[in-house]
């Protein structure tokens, strides 16, 4: 690992302006990701400022039935809080489908967010990859890619995202705050937070440098709504997802659908939502028919590799099974 300055800064103020005067800055929370890269010798940054103890560490739950969940929310103390198990639970099953519990008390919201792709090859600094070297190439391609992406992937680069959180989030239409480093604040959602790689792998995210994300807002779920996260992985705990489907539905009193949101994981370079499916779904009737018929419109713009062609129809299977059980659920209640 090479030699770095550590600044643990006592406002958001001061780490902004500590990580914008420095190229080789960056900003540390749990570290569960980044300083697993500096080890690996994928990132070696010159300075780190810790933005862990800044004050974005509460969740605030309104009477509207929204919430504002801090930057530096620990990962464990979000998946067990009484409101968001209650209101939000897609978001408490994602954290408690990912990592393990010893890190889900050190991660925070925004490090899950920001985490980096978990492909072998951009881990690897002796292999050439697009997205930490660009123009070195994308072995993965014609190498080990069954873990990796079929929607949004381009001829330089097939990493899939990592994060089941964000998978959450992008369901629940939630949006974050910024910071800048000249101090304007903004609002993302965080569908849009992530870009696609295109010919430019190595910027993954809207973010400039400097950029401090400071909390995610959750809008009030819709009336009604029954929602679940569902995961598929090699083993049963702390893997990453081969497909994982974040589903939230509302179901109107002649057996219609009159909300679906639907979030996909382990598919994409970022958490994909699947808009095309949702028009489609909205308004009818949840049959096994309309749902894989949605659910194929939604995979046709798929372009899998050899080794992640399965991941087309157990995507397709996992958002009927998912959507299926939250109707069901519904007409139980």
């Amino acid at each position: 690992m090479r030699e770095f300055a550590y600044v643990r800064a006592a406002d958001a103020a001061e780490a902004a302006a500590l990580v914008a005067e420095r190229p080789d800055a960056v900003y540390l929370g749990g570290g569960t990701n980044l300083v697993d890269l500096m080890k690996l010798g994928v990132a070696g940054p010159g300075l780190v400022v810790d933005v862990s103890r800044l004050d974005h560490d509460r969740i605030e739950h309104r009477a509207d039935g929204s919430a504002l969940i801090g930057a530096a929310v620990r990962n464990g103390e979000l998946a067990g809080d009484l409101g968001v198990r209650e209101r939000f639970p897609l978001l408490s099953q994602s954290l408690l489908a990912g990592a393990s519990g010893q890190l889900r008390t050190v991660a925070t919201v925004a490090g899950n967010l920001l985490q980096r792709t978990r492909c072998g090859y951009f881990q690897d600094v002796t292999k050439p990859c697009n997205k930490r070297e660009p123009g070195s190439g994308c072995p993965a391609i014609e190498g080990a890619h069954r873990d990796l992406a079929i929607l949004g992937t381009s001829e330089h680069c097939v990493a899939s995202h990592p994060s089941d959180m964000a998978v959450a989030l992008v369901a629940l239409d939630a949006v974050v705050r910024l910071r800048s480093a000249d101090g304007a604040t903004r609002t993302v959602p965080v569908e849009e937070l992530y870009v696609l790689p295109g010919d430019t792998p190595q910027r993954e995210t809207v973010l400039e440098h400097g950029d401090l994300i400071t909390a995610v807002e959750l809008p009030a779920p819709p009336p009604g709504a029954e929602m679940v996260y569902r995961k598929v992985r090699d083993r049963r705990s702390y893997a990453f997802a081969l497909v994982s489907v974040g589903a939230a539905v509302s179901v109107d009193e002649a057996g219609r659908l009159a909300d679906v949101r639907i979030a996909l994981g382990g598919v994409a370079p970022r958490p994909w939502r699947a808009r095309t499916a949702e028009e489609l779904l909205r308004g009818r009737r949840p049959d096994v028919a309309t749902l894989r018929e949605a659910a194929r419109a939604e995979l046709a713009a798929a372009r899998p590799l050899p080794d992640n062609a399965f991941k087309v129809d157990l995507t397709i299977d996992l958002i009927v099974a998912a959507i299926r059980d939250l109707v069901a659920r519904k007409d139980r209640a």
